[in-house]
Order: structure tokens, then sequence, then C-alpha cells
């Protein structure tokens, strides 16, 4: 069976070392908090001003005023710090941040993310997307292999507005792992039950090995 949603969070938590400063995207990423293999510090930032998040909160510990870039309540840590944001986006920009793990809408097999807008849907902007790409060491990719018409969402060439080129490292689907490589995907581990002859079947991009 492909994985659902937490696994795909709890496979993505696999990436994380101890000692990381990580960004955590919207979505399935925001489940990675949940996973973080015990006696391993992880400090998860948020573009909005907050280094050091916790698991989401049990409903009587919910606190209003605690939110993630998602708008999701989320619950603080002894150690966690609160800051504006121009020195959220300097830590971004300045190549603290280790690695984000981020959806996607689209990702291409030169690494290409499109995970802002699909044109005609009203949308806020790009968030800080842009930022994170660009200024994190890595980026991995967690979203569903294809999308509600069974089309790929892993492709040869992206068909939605860009977030960024070639920046994207590791993709984690529902169906498998993949990584970017300078002339396609390579295959690194399939989910539980699903066979390599059904992961190129849903990949609309070039898989070289």
């Amino acid at each position: 069976m492909p994985w659902d949603r937490n696994q795909l969070a709890a496979r993505a938590a696999k990436e994380l070392k101890d000692g990381m400063y990580v960004n955590l995207g919207i979505g399935i990423p925001t489940l990675v908090a949940n996973y973080i293999p015990e006696g391993m510090t992880v400090t998860l930032q948020s573009e909005n001003g907050m280094l050091g998040i916790g698991p989401f909160p049990t409903e009587d510990k919910v606190d209003p005023d605690l939110i993630n870039a998602g708008k999701q309540t989320i619950s603080e840590l002894p150690h966690s710090a609160y800051f504006d944001s121009a020195q959220s986006f300097a830590m971004i920009r300045g190549g603290k941040i280790a690695m984000a793990i981020l959806g996607a809408m689209e990702v291409s097999e030169k690494g290409d993310l499109a995970n802002w807008m699909i044109p005609g849907k009203l949308v806020k902007g790009m968030g800080g997307a842009m930022d994170l790409v660009a200024g994190v060491k890595r980026v991995v990719v967690v979203m569903d292999h294809t999308n509600k018409h069974g089309e790929s969402k892993v492709l040869k060439e992206c068909t939605l507005p860009l977030t960024g080129k070639a920046v994207v490292d590791r993709i984690i689907t529902n169906l498998g792992v993949l990584d970017v490589g300078h002339k396609g995907l390579h295959i690194v581990e399939l989910a539980d039950g699903v066979t390599e002859e059904e992961l190129r079947a849903a990949t609309a991009a070039t898989i070289v090995d």
C-alpha cells in the first residue's frame, strides 16, 4: 500500500540529523514535527518568527497566539525563541537553515519546484518558499505522486509557475523516494508494497536507474 500522510511525514523525519535547524512547509511537512526521533535535537524554524517548534498541541493545550506559517496552532518548547520577520528571513537568506521540507504541486526531473499557485485560483502570494529554496542547504519535497486525476506530479518539465529552478534534492511521495541527479531521477526507496514498475508507471519524469 502507498504511504499515507502520517507515514510520509515519518519517512521525511528520517532525513533529519541531530543538531539541525529545519523549516517545515505547509501541509504534510508540518506533521514531521510529530516524528522527530527520540533523543535527537532538531530545532524547527517557522518563517513567521519562531525558532523551536514543538509537536501539535492536544485540544486542552491549544494556545491561539501560537501558530506556524500555515496558521496552524503549535506548541512551544523551553528553548523557543520569537523574533520579527526580518530576523527570520535573515536566517533563511543567510544560509543558517540546514534543510527545508516542503510540499509541492509539481517537481521536475531537474529539481524545479512549483508549489505556490495554480493559474486562475486565488492565491495570497508566494510566501517564504522562494527564499527557502534559495537559501537553505538542502530541499526535500513531500507530496502525493499523482494528482486527483491520477496524473503524475513528478514531471519532465513543470507546467505551473515555478518557485525555484533546480532546487530540489530529494522527492518523497506516497510511492517512494527519488533523488534528483544530473540526468534524471534515481530511485532510493519504494513504499511498502509498491513495486518499481508501479513507481515508474506513475512517473512522467526520466528515471535513470
